[in-house]
């Protein structure tokens, strides 16, 4: 018995978790689902969209899934994903972006990995307002060791990269290659413009990648990485990416494969991993049972991959593949008229027998 803390989300959150749970429960694996509420339907009752208790959950459990979550604006609170991942050092996020037959898209020959660090780079959260005491004093302190800038009214954002957090998450590509017969990892930088970062981030990749002789090494200057992956993306594998790269480069990747909705996500550290689907709550949908719960069900199947059950991960995916590829029982976007349940219903059809 596994058990796993459920965070429906809000907006359409409700409707596709409830999709995912009732297909991942017919593979005849044995969860108890700790459902906690956490997004902007809580503020009024917690005055947070993450209380404690969500949080405490995920502590207990170890393993989390969750739907998507509406930031809410003008709260002071960033995000509940930024907030999880920093609360529970979720230091991997990763997203298997692949095709699938029957999902429109101007390429049929995909299949790629995005690990992406997760907590340091530009969205460490570290920065200075324009005309702030704090920004003032901060570029006092630059002139004075010889930076130059142009301007002084400027906003300033700290780039930290570190050994430690380079090191841990290519291990993490690496052994994720080798772990699912991949062949070959790339990681992407800028170290030909930020020597001292991104250079840190690419001398590090290859020292990691010479304990590894199994698996093909290379490296990308982003630019170049997005060019390449929109003209020839058989060529690659798995990309490793500090994290602003990684996030920019996991959208590009999933416009590759039909869009946000059919793409999986995890965010995974050394105790705890949550699993969500990187598309948003879509709040105009909700309650009208329409929308593709693809992500989520696909997100299910990196879940189950990671508590040890691959027979039954398999299954979902391999069930999810072929409902998508019949076009029969898919929803209004992938060309069909099934409802949200409807699409779940042929899912488990195929898994049941």
């Amino acid at each position: 018995m596994h058990t796993i803390t459920m965070i429906p989300g809000d907006g359409i959150g409700s409707e596709i978790s409830e999709a995912m749970r009732r297909v991942v429960e017919s593979t005849g694996v044995k969860i108890e689902w700790d459902i906690q509420e956490a997004g902007a339907d809580v503020m009024d009752k917690y005055g947070t969209p993450l209380p404690d208790h969500v949080l405490e959950s995920i502590k207990r459990n170890k393993v989390a899934i969750k739907g998507p979550i509406t930031t809410p604006v003008g709260s002071g609170f960033r995000s509940v994903n930024v907030a999880l991942r920093k609360e529970l050092d979720l230091y991997v996020n990763l997203r298997p972006i692949y095709s699938l037959k029957g999902v429109k898209s101007r390429y049929d020959n995909i299949d790629l990995v995005i690990v992406r660090e997760n907590t340091e780079d530009l969205y460490a959260g570290i920065e200075f307002e324009e005309g702030s005491k704090d920004a003032i004093e901060l570029i006092g302190f630059l002139k004075a060791h010889g930076a130059k800038m142009r301007f002084e009214d400027a906003g300033i954002s700290i780039k930290p990269i570190s050994i430690s957090g380079t090191e841990r998450i290519v291990r993490f590509a690496y052994d994720y290659a080798r772990r699912e017969g991949r062949k070959k990892v790339t990681a992407v930088h800028k170290a030909n413009i930020m020597k001292h970062t991104d250079g840190l981030f690419l001398r590090v990749s290859r020292e990691i990648g010479e304990r590894y002789p199994d698996i093909e090494t290379e490296d990308r200057i982003v630019d170049n990485m997005c060019m390449q992956l929109v003209q020839k993306p058989e060529l690659y594998d798995v990309l490793v990416c500090p994290n602003l790269y990684g996030d920019i480069l996991s959208d590009l990747c999933a416009g590759l494969v039909g869009g946000l909705g059919m793409v999986p996500g995890a965010n995974i550290g050394e105790e705890h991993a949550v699993f969500e689907p990187v598309h948003g709550s879509a709040p105009k949908y909700a309650g009208q049972n329409k929308v593709n719960p693809s992500a989520l069900i696909l997100t299910s199947v990196l879940m189950l991959k990671h508590i040890g059950e691959r027979e039954a991960a398999d299954k979902v995916f391999n069930a999810t593949r072929d409902v998508i590829a019949e076009g029969k029982h898919v929803t209004y976007d992938l060309g069909g008229t099934a409802t949200t349940s409807g699409m779940a219903d042929a899912i488990i059809n195929k898994i049941t027998g």
